[in-house]
């Protein structure tokens, strides 16, 4: 099937421009912050988080008495990121020196580790890198006041959680909380996937936040100039399909799927060996790098393939050695990985992340899509393609397979938003109608009935956490089955995300929520919509309307359902047969009514009755009508209640 998003950059060359320090745009806005005590980076794979650090952690060793720095990293093979880097030839005043000793991000055992790392706490040394785990079990055996005056920057920020099992959560918040210790946490997106925050609201009050955007990092490239996002969904065994999407002209990672997953054959090797054979013959693999040579049956040209999926520790250092040191386009081919190859891997010539399965968290898929989206000359567009089971109306799992599909083509969409440039929301009033708005930026759009944030922590939500607050409500359970239209779209917009927003944030009061709410509303449906201009106008295309953006109120903007876009491409997508199947899986867990939701239905009641002169029937096929016939059992039901009551 063709791509559902298609964004195109201008290549300005701004994002990888260097000042007189070295600094690129993001390195500059993070430096700007560095003498913050906690500081939380928020940008795009690729934007320059490690080097960032680097310019941060010196400063605050040279220049605000800062005494060691510690850097930890989720997994081994990211520690390569912090390894020894000139700075000074581009203009800095330090390069960036960690005593190879104290590099922690190698083989071997835990235990010599922890060591290791407790002598650097006595050592004179001041740059020390290792994993996430080495800094949770040396906790164990230190004071967190031996990390005064120090800095604990970690990197891959989403993997902590203020859950009772997270130890690195329990780690940071004891440093935050009994320590001078200065930090800096680094992430792609802070959303994680499951219910629980990263920080507790108050503990995240005390980060300065610095956000970059993918579209600032992306359109601010040389070469890349398109991302296109697509899915292809498959019956059968996933290991049969791959080849009708698998382009081996185009630099490829492929993702398998988890053991653990309804798409996985549940034996992993077998899948590395059946994607091998649709490819073509293994001819030999070298023993010196671990690198696959396998000669296409399509092509029959001899394609260097990287399997990251065997488990033998040997083989893995062999290869992902060879991988770290790949210099040209020719190096490799095709990388088949499970697990790996997302977080702080680099390979910029990839041109294709094709991944089995749908992902469960934003993150992940910003990290995969992140390792096509390195800017290289050997590329101009970079592609994501999302391989998902389609549903069968005979299996038991169904269920799943629907809410895999809904989930997949939401985080789509919000990827769509993730990339596409920002706008502005400024309130209009009544007054500004005979202004001329020319002088506004084209980014800024005012609407009638819009709240600004009338507090410090509203703005920084709107500010900081949008996306992942979005990414948050278009994963939520009770918003898939609103999904298709059997819920009315000011529910979605009046009932249903306040209280999500709400959930994630108790903290907020009735008013700061309703100003987060309309942003999250506002800012979807604008970003959805398609902005044409006609003459000195611009008019918007939301859903099934066209209207000036000088008309736009909120009011308007909460009757669009910022779901519609996903189910049209859903029933675009997949056979009659199949889409049946999908609606009757959706009709059957549709979410109970509520009072709130009753009465807002109230008066679309009434306006069908005047329209129609009979009552919605609970037996029609057109879901909205369903939902309002609902509406007045459930009424009736609470007023029969009500009179048994008096």
């Amino acid at each position: 099937m063709p791509d559902i998003v298609n964004v195109t950059y201008q290549q300005t060359g701004k994002s990888k421009k260097t000042n007189e320090l070295g600094m690129r745009e993001m390195q500059q806005k993070a430096f700007e912050a560095r003498t913050a005590q906690y500081l939380l980076i928020k940008a795009p794979p690729a934007s320059g988080k490690s080097r960032a650090l680097m310019f941060i952690g010196l400063d605050k060793l040279v220049n605000q008495e800062i005494k060691k720095v510690i850097v930890a990293v989720p997994e081994r093979s990211i520690g390569s990121s912090f390894a020894q880097t000139d700075l000074k030839k581009y203009g800095f005043f330090a390069d960036w020196s960690p005593n190879p000793k104290y590099n922690l991000c190698t083989p071997g055992g835990e235990q010599s580790k922890v060591k290791a790392f407790l002598e650097f706490l006595e050592s004179d040394e001041q740059i020390l890198i290792c994993a996430h785990a080495t800094l949770r079990n040396s906790f164990d055996a230190i004071d967190e006041k031996q990390l005064n005056d120090c800095l604990l920057a970690i990197d891959e920020f989403h993997h902590v959680s203020v859950d009772g099992d997270n130890k690195l959560g329990m780690v940071l918040s004891n440093v935050m909380a009994k320590s001078t210790a200065h930090v800096v946490a680094m992430t792609g997106s802070f959303f994680r996937g499951d219910s629980v925050p990263i920080l507790l609201p108050e503990d995240e009050a005390k980060f300065t936040k610095i956000k970059y955007d993918y579209y600032q990092q992306l359109n601010g490239y040389d070469y890349l100039k398109s991302l296109g996002i697509g899915y292809h969904f498959y019956q059968g065994r996933y290991t049969s399909a791959i080849n009708e999407i698998l382009d081996e002209n185009k630099k490829t990672i492929i993702h398998i799927p988890s053991v653990n997953s309804g798409e996985s054959t549940k034996d992993k090797y077998e899948e590395v060996n059946r994607i091998i054979d649709s490819i073509g013959e293994l001819e030999f693999q070298d023993p010196a790098t671990g690198v696959l040579y396998v000669k296409s049956s399509t092509t029959g040209k001899t394609l260097k393939i990287a399997d990251l999926v065997h488990d033998n520790q040997k083989d893995r250092d062999k290869i992902q050695e060879y991988l770290r040191n790949v210099s040209s386009a020719d190096d490799i081919d095709m990388i088949i990985a499970l697990g790996m190859a997302k977080e702080g891997f680099d390979w910029p010539y990839c041109e294709h992340a094709l991944t089995v399965g749908y992902r469960g968290s934003l993150t992940e898929i910003i990290q995969i899509v992140g390792r096509a989206t390195r800017d290289s000359e050997n590329k101009t567009h970079a592609q994501f393609t999302n391989l998902i089971a389609q549903p069968d109306a005979e299996d038991d799992l169904v269920k799943l397979s629907v809410n895999n599909m809904l989930k997949a083509i939401t985080a789509s969409l919000l990827m769509e938003q993730v990339l596409a440039p920002n706008f502005k929301f400024k309130p209009k009033f009544p007054e500004e109608d005979e202004i001329d708005d020319s002088e506004e930026d084209d980014d800024t759009i005012k609407i009638r009935g819009f709240k600004l944030p009338s507090s410090q922590r509203a703005k920084d939500i709107i500010e900081s956490d949008i996306n992942d607050l979005k990414a948050k409500i278009m994963q939520d359970d009770q918003m898939l089955k609103a999904m298709p239209g059997n819920v009315d779209p000011e529910v979605i917009n009046k009932v249903l995300i306040p209280k999500i927003i709400k959930e994630t944030y108790p903290d907020l009061s009735d008013d700061e929520v309703e100003e987060v709410r309309q942003h999250v509303v506002v800012d979807s449906v604008i970003k959805n919509g398609t902005i044409e201009e006609q003459g000195d106008k611009r008019f918007i295309r939301m859903a099934d309307s066209f209207v000036n953006i000088d008309d736009i109120n909120i009011d308007l903007i909460d009757t669009i359902n910022p779901f519609q876009k996903a189910f049209e491409i859903l029933s675009k997508s997949v056979t009659a047969s199949v889409f049946k199947a999908i609606q009757e899986t959706i009709d059957a867990t549709r979410i109970q009514m509520t009072e709130e939701e009753a009465i807002i239905l109230w008066p679309k009641i009434k306006a069908w009755i005047a329209k129609t002169g009979e009552q919605p029937s609970i037996q029609s096929f057109d879901p909205k009508e369903r939902r309002l016939a609902e509406a007045i059992v459930f009424l009736k039901e609470q007023k029969r209640k009500a009179q048994a009551n008096e």
